[in-house]
């Protein structure tokens, strides 16, 4: 065998190719003859557009065409993956600022965005409503979104909270946040006849094609969607966005291929963000921190075209032991563009309940990582059933040790360094990774050639989570190959059927069927090796040959020895063999610990240590997961100190769509990770005991940045971001 890739910390297949700028991301795949659109947005909030003027424009030089609501054909609004209640461009209403309201194409995407800025357009405009606030509607409970309940009943939690011993009442809130991946959302369409090819920054080459197939009443099969590398998603590329269909509508209209390319600024308008949150959580206890009671309504912005809660409470509903909860997930419209799902989406709801239980702990004398361990359950919440391969006490301990944690002071404030103030704080992190669909199923396909090498093909994605790598690995190891010897292809829906790259999905979901196309391809290999008289292998039981390093031994005698080079060229042809295995939905958990800086004259928080743990099942490669965890910190501490979406409360306009304003995490903020996986297979997994993980890490990070503060100073903090305003 190959000694195991699976489990080392292999270097990324695909690093070379980015580095030195191999890899061709969506928007810059050469399509000959492609006009560049640029979109004409809204500048009012609410409103109808009256009147446009498009002359100008069209008189600009290298400017071809200017579609607006007069000129696009009627489309079908899709379902979800597509998350707004609309399609621009389909009518006059004007829904919140930067809305589409016409697009330009032209020679060259400077000539289309000039034009752009000459297009005219009159309003009737409304008063809009920006804030949770200012909202003009009480909140109320939207339908179910995907089949998920808004309420949540076990036991009676208000009984229950009246008899509690000790009572805590708490609210806590968080601004609208914006994924900001370095690669901006690109869509270039390409129409042959009624076949279309659209290269896609998605994160569901599948979902795309499927939500273009509705819009455009074609077959699915008529449609190509190719992603192979994304530079970043967080769930902003996973569902699809009214931009990908107006760029398909307009390339068709022009008889052309259309590359249309967001400005940043766009991106804060028409591709989803982090809702703005209100949480109110009321907490019985007993004495010694029993849990008894969470009683928990969260309030969302909405939007008046769609009515979904993406901020998701499952920690409170699922993560601590508690036999009487009620969660009520609520939601008020306003006049701002859609909310979708951002990477980890319950964390929002996590930053109060670990919040509050650290405030429950200074309330009871009891340390945190103690009261956490008291109300620890191997028991799922919501159906009865015994968790199966749960490690999160494993997690507490690990962590704290490295830590350092027992050397704790034991008041807030008692720690101080020069002009600073001392504080650490800790907080559990726990994610939900979903299951993908089971039909069709999530297959896989290898074909090993008569060079001896192996093509891997699944139409998943890549969306710098490192993918390519642990799919190789897996395959590699199947066929008993070196790493180099694999070559896979993603990120194309001609390929086999994989789902969306999302809710920490691809590792669990994709990996089983993987290692079950390699092992077929395989075991095929080797059948026709021992039935040739010609391999020195011939005659000997299947069973009894394995593979290593490209080559195929005996067990008991090694010396009888053949090479898939060898028996695929006497064979004449390649051998490809294909894989399908379903995948459950699971939790992954964590601990973090960390150290905050508080300038006592400033206010300025540095996070200056930290160290984690995690039980993500087996770890398929220590340094894309050590990678997935400095990720998650780094986006925690963003969420925790600076990311904030300003909006004008008077005209519902982004004040601040630029990274120059909306601040986020460099890394000078960043500080050392010591991070630890307890590293035990999951036995209930398909993915060769793996369990999904990407999005954990963050989650218990912003808690456990308010809880050190807290320590540091006295001081709770439960509005964020936690900026210096709030602590001089």
């Amino acid at each position: 065998m190959n000694g195991g890739l699976v489990g080392r910390p292999v270097s990324r297949v695909d690093g070379r190719a980015k580095v030195t700028g191999a890899a061709r991301y969506p928007a810059d795949d050469p399509v000959p003859g492609a006009l560049h659109g640029f979109l004409v947005t809204s500048a009012v909030a609410r409103g109808e557009v009256v009147g446009i003027d498009t002359s100008e424009a069209l008189a600009h030089p290298g400017v071809v065409a200017v579609y607006t609501h007069l000129d696009l054909p009627r489309l079908t609004v899709p379902p979800f993956p597509y998350c707004k209640g609309f399609i621009p461009l389909q009518g006059t209403a004007v829904h919140h600022a930067g809305q589409p309201v016409a697009i330009v194409l032209a020679a060259t995407v400077e000539q289309a965005q000039e034009a752009a800025n000459l297009v005219r357009v009159d309003y009737r405009a409304e008063p809009p409503t920006a804030s949770i606030d200012d909202a003009t509607e009480p909140p109320h409970m939207p339908r179910p979104f995907r089949d998920r309940p808004n309420e949540i009943t076990r036991g009676d939690a208000a009984e229950a909270l009246v008899a509690a011993e000790v009572r805590l009442e708490v609210r806590y809130s968080s601004p609208t946040r914006h994924h900001n991946p370095i690669e901006p959302h690109a869509t270039t369409a390409q129409w042959d006849g009624d076949r279309l090819t659209v290269h896609e920054t998605a994160q569901g080459v599948n979902l795309t094609r499927s939500v273009l197939a509705v819009a455009f009443g074609l077959p699915p099969e008529r449609i190509r969607v190719l992603a192979p590398f994304l530079g970043g998603g967080f769930g902003a590329k996973g569902p699809v966005w009214s931009h990908t269909i107006l760029t398909v509508a307009a390339a068709r209209l022009a008889g052309r291929p259309v590359r249309l390319v967001l400005s940043r600024a766009q991106m804060f308008t028409l591709t989803g963000h982090r809702a703005e949150f209100r949480q109110h959580l009321r907490i019985g206890a007993t004495r010694q921190g029993k849990l008894t009671a969470l009683v928990e309504t969260t309030t969302a912005q909405l939007t008046r075209t769609e009515e979904s809660i993406f901020n998701e409470s499952d920690s409170t509903s699922t993560l601590y032991d508690c036999p009487n909860v009620h969660i009520r997930q609520e939601g008020v419209p306003l006049d701002i563009a859609t909310s979708s799902y951002m990477r980890s989406p319950e964390t929002t709801a996590h930053f109060g309940l670990e919040t509050a239980l650290d405030e429950l702990s200074w309330e009871l004398g009891v340390d945190p990582v103690e009261l956490r361990r008291r109300n620890h359950t191997a028991v799922n919440q919501e159906t009865g059933a015994m968790i199966r391969g749960k490690h999160l006490l494993d997690c507490y301990r690990i962590a704290s040790e490295a830590f350092g944690w027992s050397r704790r002071a034991p008041r807030p404030g008692a720690t101080k360094d020069g002009d600073e103030y001392v504080g650490w704080g800790m907080a559990t992190e726990a994610h939900t990774f979903a299951a993908a669909p089971a039909n069709p199923p999530v297959t896989a396909s290898v074909t090993v050639g008569a060079d001896g090498r192996a093509v891997l093909r699944i139409a998943t994605q890549d969306i710098g989570t490192g993918t390519y790598t642990v799919i190789s690995q897996v395959a590699a190891d199947a066929l008993g190959m070196p790493l180099d010897a694999v070559t896979a292809v993603i990120g194309d829906s001609a390929l086999p059927f994989a789902s969306v790259s999302a809710g920490s999905a691809t590792i669990a979901s994709v990996t089983g069927p993987v290692d079950k196309a390699a092992r077929s391809a395989r075991d095929a290999v080797v059948a026709l090796a021992v039935a040739d008289q010609r391999s020195p292998l011939a005659g000997v039981p299947a069973d009894e040959v394995v593979t290593g390093h490209g080559h195929l031994f005996h067990v008991r005698d090694r010396a009888r020895r053949d090479s898939y080079r060898a028996v695929l060229g006497r064979h004449g042809g390649p051998v490809e063999a294909t894989g399908s295995l379903p995948n459950a939905p699971g939790h992954s958990y964590g601990a973090v610990f960390l150290e905050v800086r508080v300038h006592a004259r400033l206010g300025s928080v540095r996070v200056t240590r930290v160290a984690t743990a995690h039980d993500m099942g087996r770890v398929m490669n220590r340094r894309t997961a050590r990678g997935q965890v400095l990720g998650g910190v780094t986006w925690g501490i963003g969420h925790a100190l600076m990311e904030h979406t300003v909006y004008d409360r008077h005209t519902a306009r982004v004040v601040n769509p630029n990274l120059s304003t909306y601040l986020v995490p460099v890394c000078a903020d960043t500080p050392a990770v010591e991070s630890h996986f307890v590293d035990r297979p999951d036995p209930g997994s398909t993915a060769l005991g793996a369990r999904g993980f990407g999005e954990t890490p963050i989650t218990g990070v912003p808690a456990a940045i308010g809880n050190a503060v807290y320590h540091a100073t006295g001081r709770r903090v439960r509005d964020l971001p936690i900026t210096r305003d709030k602590l001089l």
